[in-house]
Parts: C-alpha cells; sequence; structure tokens
C-alpha cells in the first residue's frame, strides 16, 4: 500500500515536489522535508532551496489570515473545538516570543524542534498582533537558519549511514 502511494506521488510530482509540497505541510514543514529530498537523492543545495520556499509560501496568509479564519470557525459548530485548540497550541509557546520579541520570534522558528516552525510562529506573530512585515522578516530568517540546520544534518547522517 505505501509502495502504491510512493509511485503514484513520484509518477505524478516527481521527488523535487514531494519534498516542496511537504516543506508546505504543517508540523512536516521543511523539518521533514529536508531529510525527505536527502534520502531521495537530491543534491542538497537544490533541496534546501524547494523546501525554504515551500515553507515560506505559506507564512504571509498565515499572518493575514489566520485570526480571521479561526474566528470564522468558531461560528461553526464542527469547528469550533479545532479553533479553540490552535488558539491554545499558540498560546503555549507565545511566552517565549513575548519575552524576546521579534529575537524569540526568530529562535522559535529556526530551532528545528517538534512543535516550532514556520506555520506555529506565524500563528502566534498573528495571534499576538506582532508587525506583518518584521514577523514575516524574522520568520523568513528562522526558516533559512532551521533550513541550514536541517541540511548539514541530514547530509552528515546520510554520509555516517554510508559509512556501513
Amino acid at each position: 500500500m505505501i509502495s502504491a502511494i510512493e509511485n503514484f506521488l513520484f509518477e505524478t510530482l516527481g521527488r523535487e515536489l514531494c519534498v516542496f509540497f511537504c516543506s508546505m505541510i504543517p508540523i512536516i514543514e521543511l523539518r521533514g522535508a529536508i531529510p525527505l529530498g536527502t534520502g531521495f537523492g537530491l543534491d542538497p543545495v537544490f533541496t534546501y532551496f524547494i523546501s525554504v520556499v515551500g515553507n515560506i509560501l505559506p507564512v504571509p496568509f498565515i499572518l493575514l489570515l489566520i485570526r480571521w479564519v479561526l474566528d470564522v470557525m468558531k461560528k461553526i459548530k464542527g469547528l469550533k473545538k479545532i479553533a479553540l485548540w490552535v488558539e491554545e497550541k499558540a498560546e503555549k509557546h507565545k511566552g517565549q516570543i513575548e519575552k524576546y520579541g521579534y529575537l524569540g520570534l526568530f529562535l522559535f522558528v529556526a530551532v528545528p524542534l517538534p512543535g516550532t516552525g514556520a506555520w506555529t510562529g506565524s500563528l502566534i506573530a498573528a495571534l499576538m498582533k506582532m508587525k506583518f512585515w518584521k514577523s514575516f522578516l524574522f520568520i523568513v530568517l528562522g526558516v533559512l537558519t532551521a533550513g541550514l540546520i536541517m541540511t548539514f544534518g541530514s547530509v552528515a547522517i546520510k554520509a555516517v549511514i554510508g559509512l556501513f
């Protein structure tokens, strides 16, 4: 089953677009896309580039629209719980950003740990009503940094595995 899905995706999209779209998915983002591209045997620089672009693409939309989307969701019976869960998730992580401001936002996005990244950072910045362009800049810098960390780590792990 998994190999059938894999074959379909590769034949339909190609490995490069799989990496690109994977980097756009919340939670996975480039933290999953870069190791995926490395595992596919794609050039690390190219993998970094398409993962960064894919990860940054949703950021302006999140910064501009997420508050409105959550407000609409709260008015729809089946979606209210999801909207409240998303806000609760953002609330848990906003302490670091409140304490350090835009530098905290950069660090939150740059450190490739589970639950951090461009999606959550954008969500928190939007809910905290941080300035759009400044937030966007620090999120982009965080994505670039996280991408470098993941690229070097993925290449190093692949090289170590290749020794055996």
